[in-house]
């Protein structure tokens, strides 16, 4: 494996994908899946990563009080990790959530009508970037 190139978990790079898409329920479940298999410090980082895709859900959603308590639980299991882990730039991914999650934070009682700005919500890069990128659709649950 060159320097440039990095052995992700493919559910962490379908996560990832669907993240950056906005789907960030789906983004949930499949590191959920990831999460479930995880020890150690990568799982406290997972579940991070998990509860800041829930939040920005309960924001798409209206769920303010859920939103914002998950922006503060997620942060806090992501910070002990330092500015990188698992080839996120986790001091960016911070500044950017903070500035999406910035009118939400700004008061004690958001007005039911705040929206979540989508042009705000971070995308998320890795460095080293992965060989491959997996098709999120290989590790989502279909309904029958």
């Amino acid at each position: 494996m060159s320097p440039a190139e990095a052995d992700y978990d493919d559910r962490y790079l379908a996560g990832v994908l669907l993240f950056n898409r906005h789907d960030f329920f789906e983004a949930h479940e499949v590191w959920e899946s990831l999460w479930l298999d995880r020890g150690g410090p990568e799982k406290r980082f997972v579940q991070g990563l998990i509860q800041a895709a829930v939040g920005l859900t309960h924001f798409v959603n209206g769920n303010l009080r859920g939103a914002r308590k998950l922006y503060q639980s997620s942060r806090a299991y992501m910070e002990p990790y330092g500015d990188h882990y698992l080839g996120l730039d986790n001091a960016a991914f911070w500044r950017d959530m903070e500035q999406c999650f910035a009118p939400l934070l700004a008061v004690e009682t958001p007005d039911r009508s705040l929206e979540l700005d989508v042009a705000r919500v971070p995308a998320i890069e890795l460095q080293p970037p992965p060989a491959r990128w997996p098709d999120p659709a290989d590790y989502l649950e279909t309904e029958e």
